[in-house]
């Protein structure tokens, strides 16, 4: 979804690893991670055999595997966690990579790139990095679903008591925002459109109530739900949202000096004049 949809989120991801001074390793041979709803429900031997083998990639590298998608956390980390507890699964995986030629040994970790910029960069490099700090800035946090649960997979934080977007927005200078609903999902999953709309209102009404400038996210599905589904749900319930929804790497990359257009917050298409101003780029027409 990333490279097709919302190029801006890699090119922030990008920026952002420059000024850590991170190198990105790329391998064209990815595939999609892939799904970690839909598609897990429908074949979950494929599913795990398809994350077998991107984790098998980066295992013949010798390298870690970084998200920046809470999806492709949830999928590669799951399929990563019990492949190295369950030999019979392990061995049926393989089974079906052996006709590719690969093989799933469970030599790397997966993580969110959040999460490794908290255990190995350090929220206090984060913002010592940063040169434009967006004070006055207040950012409504969302977590969504994946990043956090299940927490005997994921192994980020305790689930019900998150912290660490709080820590890394306001390592940006800003102010970060726990309203009501900040770990409600974002419904994407859901299996009616009436209740994906309900969940989403839910959050943008408690977004509304903070009067935050804008919504917080890391994971693409929780954006498109948020910023495209928001006229969806502004149409629904006859009221009228207009809440800014970003990317956290867009917000850092800002925060580290890159102008708005660069790391594409034009693109978006909830917008408002006080958060163009506050982040320092020209007011929408």
């Amino acid at each position: 979804m990333i490279p097709l949809k919302y190029p801006q989120m890699e090119r922030a991801v990008r920026y952002v690893m420059e000024k850590l001074d991170i190198e990105l390793v790329d391998d064209p041979r990815y595939s999609c991670c892939p799904d970690p709803i839909y598609f897990k429900a429908g074949d979950r031997l494929t599913w795990m055999t398809l994350a077998a083998r991107n984790i098998s990639l980066a295992e013949e590298k010798g390298l870690d595997i970084i998200t920046v998608c809470s999806g492709c956390t949830a999928t590669l980390c799951e399929v990563n966690h019990e492949l190295k507890s369950d030999n019979e699964l392990r061995e049926k995986v393989n089974g079906n990579l052996k006709e590719i030629g690969r093989q799933f040994k469970g030599s790397v970790k997966v993580r969110h790139l959040v999460t490794m910029l908290r255990d190995e960069v350090g929220v206090e490099k984060i913002a010592a990095s940063v040169t434009h700090p967006l004070e006055g800035l207040r950012v409504a946090i969302h977590y969504g679903c994946h990043l956090l649960k299940p927490s005997a997979v994921m192994k980020v934080e305790d689930p019900l008591q998150p912290v660490i977007l709080g820590q890394l927005i306001a390592a940006t200078g800003a102010t970060p925002v726990e309203h009501h609903e900040y770990l409600m999902c974002c419904g994407k999953a859901c299996d009616t459109a009436d209740l994906t709309l309900n969940m989403s209102y839910a959050v943008f009404d408690s977004v509304e109530r903070s009067e935050a400038d804008c919504l917080g996210l890391i994971c693409p599905t929780c954006f498109d739900s948020f910023d495209v589904g928001q006229l969806r749900v502004s149409r629904q319930f006859a009221h009228e949202f207009r809440i800014p929804v970003i990317y956290y790497f867009q917000l850092l990359a800002i925060a580290q000096g890159a102008s708005p257009e660069e790391v594409g917050i034009p693109y978006h298409k909830i917008m408002s004049d006080t958060l163009l101003e506050k982040l320092g780029a020209v007011p929408v027409a």
